[in-house]
């Protein structure tokens, strides 16, 4: 049995002003640069096998105090990318709900298959996302995996422990450096912590987008 431990990466201006990140490479806020620095000494005192990250700056940034503290390298995997999606990129929610009001509803609505411009269909990113976790907890067999990834990431994963199906509402807010721990037994997953967000003092505990 592997035990997981996800982390969403730190805040982004793009996070405070309601923009689309998707796959675009956006850096961390000064705000996000400080949750890091508070979600690493989360895990000062923890056993660590492997470190990976999502190849995108706001997670690898995010990852950098954890690895710093345990002197340990960085894997990138890009299947722990955020979803891509496409045309929505790069724009205010208010925005593409302006220019592309049907789009944003298939997004925001979690129509598992209806296509996105130049992006991925839920189905498609829950597939990425499984094939990492089905092919990282067999090659790390029985080690604790820390992972830095994004919301989307997380919310699949968090459905899959949990049974739900890829179009079911979010039942639980997924913030900034929020923490949740799986156990992953072959293709059997299960939810251990559902959030915690202890590490962040309350000037760093603020909702996002």
């Amino acid at each position: 049995m592997t035990k997981l431990t996800l982390i969403r990466h730190g805040e982004t201006e793009w996070n405070a002003k309601r923009r689309i990140q998707g796959q675009l490479d956006t850096p961390l806020s000064a705000v996000g640069r400080a949750q890091a620095e508070a979600v690493a000494l989360r895990f000062r005192n923890e056993t660590i096998g492997i470190l990976v990250s999502s190849d995108l700056s706001r997670a690898k940034q995010t990852m950098q105090p954890i690895a710093n503290g345990h002197r340990l390298e960085v894997l990138h995997d890009s299947r722990l990318r955020e979803r891509k999606l496409g045309v929505l990129e790069g724009l205010y929610y208010a925005e593409a709900q302006e220019k592309m009001p049907q789009l944003l509803d298939v997004f925001q609505s979690r129509q598992i298959d209806a296509p996105i411009e130049g992006g991925e269909s839920l189905r498609e990113f829950a597939a990425r996302v499984t094939d990492f976790l089905t092919q990282t907890a067999s090659t790390y067999s029985g080690k604790h995996i820390v992972a830095v990834t994004h919301g989307g990431v997380v919310g699949i994963v968090c459905r899959l422990a949990k049974g739900c199906p890829l179009d079911a509402p979010q039942d639980s807010p997924i913030h900034n450096t929020s923490v949740r721990t799986f156990h992953v037994d072959g293709s059997e997953i299960r939810l251990l912590d559902e959030a915690d967000p202890s590490h962040l003092p309350a000037r760093l505990s603020m909702d996002d987008a």
